[in-house]
């Protein structure tokens, strides 16, 4: 199925629209089943959206499980910390929702395995950005953690930009009810026309959901 592309503007609008977007699936998903399970990826494109949608009222914050899909391997309060970031753009009451990745364990395998024992069966939104190189989540280019079939969350296998990495793997991201992706920024131009595309030479291009969309400022888009 074709991903739906929305440019609605500049970087400020692609956020907000996106924050509008996963508000409306949140609200879906707690009058359906009382409960909205959702994962944020790292990076700084989410920081304004995720202020946007701390000030939605549709955002049903009271029943939402706030997941990651992927996190550094960094000291608690680590800028490199995706956490760091998230725990900074939500009020002390939405911080509650937060269900961080156990990245501090010594036994990291192990953390990745006690970490997706607390997923639930599938996601009701996944929000993912994508890199310049085309990786999207920490599923990196060139890393073991692309093979990965039998594990809904895994280690990279090697160092990326200077920290290993836990991220959600592809049959994790498969199975959601949906996801929102949101890319700004010139540098993504190249990567958004391939990830439209299918194109499986990045890893971004080789999540599969029948139900995708993206929203995309007008530097990416062009």
């Amino acid at each position: 199925m074709p991903i739906e592309l929305e440019v609605p503007g500049d970087e400020k609008a692609a956020s907000r629209r996106a924050a509008e977007l996963i508000a409306e699936a949140g609200a879906a998903a707690a009058a359906e089943r009382d409960r909205f399970d959702m994962a944020m990826s790292g990076g700084r494109s989410p920081w304004g959206m995720l202020a946007i949608l701390g000030e939605l009222e549709q955002m049903p914050w009271d029943r939402t499980q706030l997941f990651q899909v992927d996190e550094r391997v960094a000291a608690p309060g680590d800028e490199a910390r995706n956490l760091t970031h998230m725990v900074l753009g939500l009020s002390m009451d939405h911080q509650a929702t937060l269900r961080p990745m156990p990245v501090t364990q010594r036994d990291l395998n192990s953390g990745a395995r006690d970490y997706e024992a607390t997923l639930p069966d599938r996601f009701d939104l996944v929000h993912l950005g994508l890199g310049p190189d085309g990786h999207t989540a920490s599923l990196v280019p060139d890393d073991p953690v692309l093979d990965v079939t039998d594990r809904r969350v895994a280690m990279t296998g090697e160092m990326y930009q200077g920290h290993l990495r836990m991220t959600l793997t592809y049959p994790a991201l498969a199975a959601a009810r949906r996801i929102v992706w949101l890319i700004t920024g010139a540098d993504k131009r190249e990567p958004l026309q391939k990830l439209l595309a299918g194109d499986e030479s990045i890893p971004a291009g080789r999540v599969r959901n029948d139900e995708m969309v993206v929203v995309a400022d007008e530097a990416a888009a062009v």
